[in-house]
């Protein structure tokens, strides 16, 4: 009697039944095709090539007339304008916003209304308007000092209001009391964020609360003003053009008297772009560490500066060279060093 033993199984065969095992080694493992994602990113890095091929042929950006007034006294003496201005500027605009955001959070109705209508005032009025009402001050009131209340006596000191008002002086006013109104809402809405809890344990404590404000609420508050707060003094910097309006000689206004003489109007626009882009761009930076500063309580690690990023990067790339490819040696623990165990602790409670 012959037997014949049963044909092999085949393996490319699907597996029977519902308990049956998938061999994954067996699969094929197709990457994800981003057919649009690549048409898209050859799209956008055609569109780049082409521009910066124009920059480089294009002669009517007359790169030699750039290169000779980028750093021409009238530009730099607009930069250091522009920079006065903004420093100014913010400092009065934030210092006032702080108290007016204060005042919205008073319990006390008059300084919460007296706080709304400034905001609501110069929240309404463009910023060029407030500028030249200051500077035009003078015709409403000739005279400013003080003396007897509601007169014109000025028997203590008096002072004409065109020397005391001047064209600097008229910008500062402009743009810190029209920054102060948007502050006033970005630091509000940053103390809003914080955890009301945070107030009540503070209070519970007994903490002081000048001290509860500056050294628990608004460090927290900070996270949420910081952004905000950054892309207010970005818009100083752009926003402190508008003096032209009076004659203030700030980098638009320089850069506007040259080419009024020469002509030569896209060269010198593109001094004031590549001025002003760089100075946001320090800015930018600055935000960023910053804000990296006060991510410290919420964060349980900071995450790597572009520094760190490009030494880890380079570390990498060493170590893929061959040079460092034996792996760290762990140093064996001791006994000293050893966890107790659980006995050992059960031993000690015992013990005590």
């Amino acid at each position: 009697m012959t037997t014949t033993a049963p044909a092999p199984a085949d393996r490319t065969a699907p597996p029977a039944g519902p308990t049956a095992t998938v061999d994954l080694g067996t699969i094929a493992v197709v990457p994800v095709r981003h057919w649009w994602r690549w048409i898209l990113s050859a799209l956008l890095l055609f569109v780049v090539a082409q521009f910066a091929w124009s920059l480089v042929t294009n002669d009517r950006y007359m790169w030699a007339t750039f290169a000779e007034y980028f750093f021409s006294e009238p530009v730099l003496i607009g930069i250091g304008y522009t920079l006065s201005l903004t420093a100014i500027s913010a400092v009065v605009g934030f210092s006032l916003g702080t108290l007016l955001a204060l005042g919205r959070l008073s319990a006390s109705p008059l300084l919460n209304a007296v706080a709304w209508g400034y905001i609501w005032f110069f929240r309404s009025v463009p910023l060029v308007v407030q500028i030249i009402v200051w500077y035009n001050l003078g015709y409403l009131y000739p005279t400013l000092g003080l003396g007897t209340p509601f007169t014109t006596d000025f028997w203590i000191v008096e002072f004409p209001t065109v020397q005391l008002v001047s064209a600097f002086a008229a910008a500062i006013l402009g743009l810190g009391l029209h920054q102060a109104a948007y502050s006033a809402e970005i630091i509000r809405g940053g103390l809003v964020s914080v955890d009301p809890g945070q107030h009540e344990a503070a209070a519970a404590l007994g903490i002081p609360a000048s001290r509860r404000l500056f050294r628990i609420i608004l460090p927290q508050a900070m996270r949420s003003i910081v952004p905000n707060a950054t892309n207010e003094v970005i818009g100083l910097v752009k926003g402190a053009s508008v003096v032209f309006v009076i004659a203030i000689p700030e980098l638009f206004y320089a850069v506007q008297v040259i080419y009024n003489r020469n002509s030569r109007v896209i060269p010198l626009l593109l001094v004031a772009v590549v001025w002003y882009t760089l100075i946001t761009t320090i800015l930018s930076v600055a935000q960023y560490y910053i804000e990296r500063h006060y991510a410290r309580g919420s964060a349980r690690a900071l995450p790597p500066t572009p520094v760190q990023r490009a030494r880890g990067w380079v570390a990498a790339q060493w170590a893929r060279l061959g040079d460092d490819t034996a792996p760290p040696q762990r140093r064996r623990r001791t006994d000293a060093e050893a966890p107790a165990s659980t006995d050992d602790v059960e031993t000690r409670g015992a013990g005590a």
